[in-house]
Formats: structure tokens, sequence, C-alpha cells
């Protein structure tokens, strides 16, 4: 189904032109005035002392130790980034700004320098077939999911926003926090995603979602995000027979109600963003942005009644402003076990 310089002033120093009051005598001059000539001849000149430099105080030093700062933990950053996102170079980058300048703070902005970093997945099952989203992580087409959109899966599909086509397989799998990794077959020179920071993530921030619902591939929403830190029950997605929604629904239920269907008894919680972004089935999977660009969730969930007035008969209801998203932070942390093949 989911950011002067001011560069520091030159002076010189001058000196006094006070005139030497009148009757006074060599020794007594006016304080600043130059001194009366020495009675022999001076020496030759030398080479002035270099200037002392003076230091800098304010925001040009601070600049400056910021910069020192940098280099000093380079290193060090590089190769945190690199354990993060593998040594593919084109992999996706810590959080920075991806939208222009001149469109920053902009949904159109975000759709457009994000998209091409969203893809459209189509899982066929034994029970039939299913659709959801993924975020490009790796030019080479490494792909994260949700867990929930490949479980069981025979063959998997992969769309891409310029209309391409790729086979892709399980690479691994994390049913407890309803991750996954899948990998297309022959592809290089995707876009990959910029993933950023959910700790900074405040109640109030904009949002903009991203991701296939009803198969409508590319679909952009926006909203805010409406709560953090929200206990979200899920299916695990283990192979176990589930309840199936006659609507073909995911299953999904937050605080004792349902997300179009049983969940059945294999189920796993997680701490979830809340966002009012529109999230309908096949929107799990795709991305939940912040007005730079940057990747904070991976949208896993929406809440749906599940029940009509008559009893207990499903209904598909649509998006109510109630769609949940697993923090990046989360996802980033279980990159490297996906990655080794881990598949549980």
């Amino acid at each position: 189904m989911t950011e002067t310089f001011r560069h520091s002033g030159e002076y010189h120093q001058q000196q006094s032109s006070a005139p030497v009051p009148p009757g006074g005598t060599q020794g007594a001059y006016a304080q600043g005035a130059f001194p009366p000539p020495p009675a022999h001849a001076p020496e030759a000149p030398q080479e002035p002392a270099p200037a002392r430099r003076r230091r800098a105080k304010g925001p040009v030093a601070l600049l400056a130790a910021v910069a020192i700062a940098a280099a000093a933990v380079g290193g060090g950053t590089a190769y945190a980034v690199q354990t993060l996102t593998g040594k593919d170079g084109g992999s996706s980058a810590t959080s920075t700004d991806v939208v222009p300048t001149s469109k920053k703070g902009t949904v159109a902005g975000v759709a457009e320098a994000v998209s091409p970093s969203i893809v459209e997945i189509s899982a066929s099952t034994a029970e039939g077939k299913s659709t959801g989203s993924g975020v490009i992580t790796r030019s080479d087409g490494e792909i994260v999911t949700n867990n929930h959109v490949i479980a069981g899966a025979t063959a998997i599909k992969v769309r891409t926003n310029d209309g391409k086509t790729y086979d892709a397989e399980v690479v691994g799998t994390d049913s407890k926090k309803d991750l996954a990794l899948i990998q297309l077959k022959d592809a290089s020179g995707l876009k990959p995603a910029t993933l950023g920071n959910s700790d900074n993530v405040k109640v109030g921030d904009e949002v903009v979602a991203i991701g296939s619902p009803e198969g409508l591939t590319g679909t952009v929403t926006s909203g805010i995000i409406s709560a953090l830190d929200r206990d979200v029950t899920v299916a695990t997605g283990d192979g176990q027979q589930q309840p199936q929604n006659p609507e073909g629904g995911w299953p999904f239920e937050f605080d004792g109600r349902q997300f179009n269907g049983d969940t059945g008894s294999s189920k796993t919680t997680y701490k979830a963003l809340q966002t009012d972004a529109s999230l309908n089935p096949g929107n799990s999977g795709g991305a939940l942005i912040d007005m730079n660009g940057n990747i904070i969730g991976i949208n896993s969930a929406m809440y749906s009644p599940g029940s009509s007035d008559q009893g207990s008969e499903q209904t598909a209801s649509g998006s109510i402003g109630l769609g949940f998203a697993i923090p990046v932070d989360a996802v980033k942390d279980d990159l490297g076990k996906l990655r080794s093949g881990s598949k549980t």
C-alpha cells in the first residue's frame, strides 16, 4: 500500500599628522606626530616584519572552525556512508537538499526530484497478484520495500518511473520490521533516493508521499506529519495463511481496529510516523518525503474502518487521512542485515 558569508574588512593604520606645538622642542612633540629627523643618516631600511594576522572573530571564525572539523572527520564520514549504502558509487546519500533551490519547499519540486527514485512492484503469489511500491537505494537496482508487498512471491516485476520493466529477486527480508530488499536484474544508471533522518521529524512538518496506489504509478499526495511514534501492528507476511479481504485490501490493524482485513495471529508491531497524506492500497513500500527531497519513511499502512454499519462485512474504504510509515532511521539500521541475505 504509503535548507552569508561576510568578507572580513581590511584596515589601514593611519599615522597622525598633528603638528609640533609652537615653541616646542624636538623632544616635545604632539602625541601621534612624527618625531624630528635623526641627527645622523638613517640605516638602510630593512624588510618589514610580516604583519601579524588578526584572529577572526564571530561568523568568520565559526565558518573556519566548521570547515576544519569537516576536513578532520571527512574520512570517517565517507566510511560511514559507504558502510550504510554499500560499495556502489551510485548509492543513496545521507540527508541533503535534493530539490533545486528555485523549487525548494514545493510539492511540485519534491515530486520532480524524487519520482524517478520510486518504483511500482508487482508480485505474483499462489493466491494471486499484489501491487506495491519501492524506493531505489542504489543505481544498480537495489530497492527497499515492505516485506508484505513481496511475501510469498514466486515472481516479481518492477516498473520504474520511465516505464521500463525489470524482473527482480528477493535479497533479504525482515518480517518483524516489515522491510524487504529486492534486486533488479540487468539494471544500471537508476537514480537512488536520498535517505534522510527521521529523528529530525516534527509534528506539523510538511511531507509528500509517492507510490502506486491501486496500480496508479507515480501518484503524488501531500500532507503533514500528524503524530510520532505510533504503535502500528501489521501482519508479518511470513508465509502463514492469512484471512484475505475479499475486496483485495491489505491486512492491517491499529489500536485494535482493522486495516482492510484481519491480520490473523502472525503479526508484528513497530513505531511509525503518522501522516495525513493520502495513502491507499498499493502505496505500501513507497516513500514519505520531506520538503527537501529526503526520504524520511517507507509508507506501510493506512487506517480504514473495518466494518460496515450492518455488521462484520468488510468494506473497501480508502484513505481517511491516517497513514503510517516506517521511520527511515529504522530502515538504515536494517540495510546491512538485509544486504547480507538475511530472511527472517
